[in-house]
């Protein structure tokens, strides 16, 4: 018994910037796309890190478990769900699978739902800049168990030594009156290298478990910076046709990236000819995790 992707859900930055509606709206798609109802959901995992007017307070799952419309009746009979906040800067969504895993081994859910997703914390902008060099949306894997030979392997983690690479904080020295909506962001000039290492150490662990064949596996990798995708497959030695990613044109989409990425390729049909996605995640800390997914025999666009 395995776990696997039922559907997908995105949303991008348009008539809002807010973090809740976005990853809000992409569950609804998610659910709608495989035509599960709220009340088949049991667990809501967050993954993003850049909220609405940097909202500490309630955890943002609650917030967007009810823009999303799950769990929201109380009486004696209703099916329970929950959710929480799970945040490891661009590696999260990636820990919230191996969560899920857990969650869906026991039978105490039928299906789990992971949203990622960032905004300006001003809701005034949906583009990243050399300020804030993440841009604004929304994203949705639904989960669920399954008896066939497919779906995730097990989740590979690396923590890095040192620096954390990439750090982001309100810095309470300049902020005055506007702590609410504004965020600093700082990138050490070997970011990318150290990360570059971590992610192709974690992605090695996750080959090496299953050995897949390299002519079918797809690699779909967080987007640090827009290069990073192909310099790990070419680290990998993963062909360029073999990496999916993200729609960059407005920047990083940073904790979205990689069900932004698998939604498009899926949605092209590209990953017809695969028959496994390594999904590879990198991040501040710096950290870095991997994980090997046996595609369905058939992988079909979303509705």
């Amino acid at each position: 018994m395995g776990v696997r992707i039922k559907s997908t859900g995105i949303s991008r930055a348009g008539d809002t910037f807010s973090i809740v509606e976005l990853s809000g709206a992409a569950a609804r798609q998610a659910m709608e796309r495989a035509d599960v109802r709220p009340e088949q959901v049991g667990v809501l995992i967050n993954a993003g890190i850049f909220r609405d007017s940097n909202t500490v307070e309630p955890a943002v799952s609650a917030l967007i478990q009810k823009e999303a419309g799950i769990g929201l009746d109380y009486t004696k009979d209703d099916p329970r769900s929950f959710s929480f906040d799970l945040m490891n800067a661009g590696v999260g969504v990636l820990n919230a699978v191996q969560v899920a895993q857990s969650i869906l081994a026991t039978g105490s859910a039928e299906h789990v739902v992971i949203v990622s997703g960032d905004t300006h914390p001003s809701l005034k902008r949906g583009a990243a800049d050399d300020e804030f060099p993440y841009a604004t949306a929304g994203a949705a894997l639904l989960l669920e168990n399954t008896d066939a030979d497919e779906g995730f392997g097990r989740v590979h983690t690396i923590a890095g030594a040192g620096t954390p690479a990439i750090e982001s904080y309100v810095d309470v020295s300049t902020m005055g009156t506007r702590g609410r909506e504004l965020m600093t962001v700082i990138r050490e000039p070997d970011a990318e290298q150290r990360l570059l290492d971590l992610a192709a150490d974690a992605a090695r662990m996750a080959l090496s478990e299953a050995d897949p064949d390299q002519a079918t596996t797809a690699l779909i990798s967080s987007t640090p910076t827009a290069g990073f995708p192909e310099q790990l497959a070419a680290t990998l030695g993963i062909a360029p046709n073999a990496v999916f990613g993200p729609d960059l044109s407005q920047g990083d989409p940073h904790t979205a990236a990689l069900p932004l990425a698998y939604d498009t390729a899926v949605t092209s049909r590209a990953l017809d000819a695969f028959s496994h996605v390594l999904f590879v995640a990198a991040g501040a800390g710096p950290a870095a995790a991997a994980v090997l997914y046996r595609l369905p025999a058939t992988v079909g666009a979303p509705a």
